[in-house]
């Protein structure tokens, strides 16, 4: 399985992005999916998990701003950023973690990262 990231960029305050994460190889329902993100000198942060059953669970700090959704095909999920703030720069990773009756913390798979950069 490998993941690749497209989408990043840069956008003022406010904007909106759509982060896509392509999917080589399948991987069914087989992995958990996840969006990550670390900003300058922080560490790298949850941003957002989808289950195999499409739940998702969403960091405070997204407070309904993003949504993470699954190509009907399975090859792709997307992250829609909106109302985006400066806060919110940091490259962005895709990443699936695999189904082990519950999704794990840590992830088996990552993607190379987007960066996103929010200007005010």
């Amino acid at each position: 399985v490998k993941l690749t990231e497209s989408g990043g960029g840069s956008v003022q305050t406010g904007g909106s992005l759509r982060l896509s994460c392509g999917v080589s190889g399948y991987i069914g329902r087989r992995y958990c999916m996840a969006w990550f993100r670390q900003a300058p000198g922080k560490e790298r942060e949850e941003v957002v998990r989808m289950d195999i059953y499409d739940v998702a669970r969403y960091a405070d700090f997204v407070a309904g701003r993003f949504t993470f959704s699954r190509a009907s095909a399975e090859n792709a999920f997307y992250l829609q950023m909106n109302d985006l703030k400066p806060e919110d720069t940091a490259i962005y990773y895709c990443a699936a973690l695999e189904y082990l009756g519950y999704c794990p913390s840590t992830p088996d798979v990552w993607g190379q990262g987007t960066q996103v950069t929010v200007f005010s």
